[in-house]
């Protein structure tokens, strides 16, 4: 397999004034271009692995890094707050914007990404099809509380109560010091536990139906299942794929031995090579 070409930042601005840099990995020929959406709270540099493994698999990949985390000129506060509209109508759209300025037009573009990321990578191709042609989920799902099995079914509805409102008392959700995401806009949070508690998509905002625009993803789609992942069982990625009907669903899960590590939602972080390739053998072999 060949080396992983050296990382670099790749400077992002959305039309509002945020600035971030993408964490980029781009190999001499690209077979593919992947926009990496990370999960609530984790910024875009502890992806890096896993460009590394996808890029040696000859697929140039595109971290993105959310508002309010790493490169983000943002901070969430009480005068800085947003939702999932910013980040799915400005923010995206920017990074794959930038994505479009560093490979050939004829690459192939895959939009992907970990937990909430890949619930966000979902919206965001229902609202923009032409973004990708196929669509990765890692262990990422619905977060409706009725999607996971008991016990976590009886205590989910309290802590998505809960959460929005201790970002509303705090200005922002102190996420570190509560051992859940990062320190998270107001609004991220609102919309977050609406999907949560009610089981439907929707950015406060928008005024496009998410719900009917997922229902009409045509994208081929791999989702890959962690074994002891209690945030994104098998059933929460099932409900997700349920709003996607139209879309073509391969589903891989995958356990300790064949991770070398403890599969769960964020160990495969440290050693990626298993998903990658799983990602990397789900896109249409390249020409000889």
């Amino acid at each position: 397999m060949p080396e992983a070409p050296e990382q670099q930042p790749l400077p992002a601005q959305a039309s509002d004034g945020h600035r971030w840099d993408l964490l980029s990995s781009v190999p001499s020929q690209p077979r593919a271009a992947l926009l990496w959406l990370p999960a609530l709270g984790v910024a875009a540099r502890h992806y890096a692995a896993l460009a590394s493994a996808l890029a040696a698999h000859g697929i140039a990949v595109f971290v993105h890094e959310w508002r309010g985390h790493g490169s983000s000129s943002l901070r969430a506060g009480r005068r800085s707050n947003w939702a999932y509209h910013e980040l799915l109508t400005l923010d995206l759209a920017s990074s794959r914007d930038a994505l479009t300025s560093a490979v050939p037009a004829s690459v192939p573009v895959v939009l992907g990404g970990h937990s909430l990321g890949g619930q966000l990578a979902a919206c965001r191709l229902a609202l923009a099809p032409g973004d990708a042609s196929a669509l990765w989920l890692v262990a990422s799902g619905s977060p409706y509380w009725r999607a996971f099995p008991p016990p976590q079914r009886r205590l989910l509805p309290l802590a998505y109560r809960a959460l929005p409102w201790l970002a509303d008392r705090c200005g922002a959700l102190p996420g570190r010091r509560i051992g859940f995401g990062g320190r998270e806009a107001r609004g991220v949070m609102r919309d977050w536990s609406r999907s949560a508690l009610e089981g439907r998509y929707a950015a406060a905002g928008l005024d496009i139906d998410l719900e009917h625009a997922l229902a009409r993803v045509e994208a081929d789609v791999t989702g890959i299942v962690f074994e002891h992942d209690w945030l994104a069982p098998a059933s929460s990625l099932q409900a997700l794929l349920e709003k996607m009907p139209a879309a073509h669903a391969r589903i891989a899960r995958i356990d300790d031995r064949a991770l070398g590590t403890r599969s769960d939602h964020f160990g495969w972080m440290k050693q990626p090579s298993a998903v990658a390739r799983l990602l990397a053998e789900s896109l249409p072999a390249a020409p000889r």
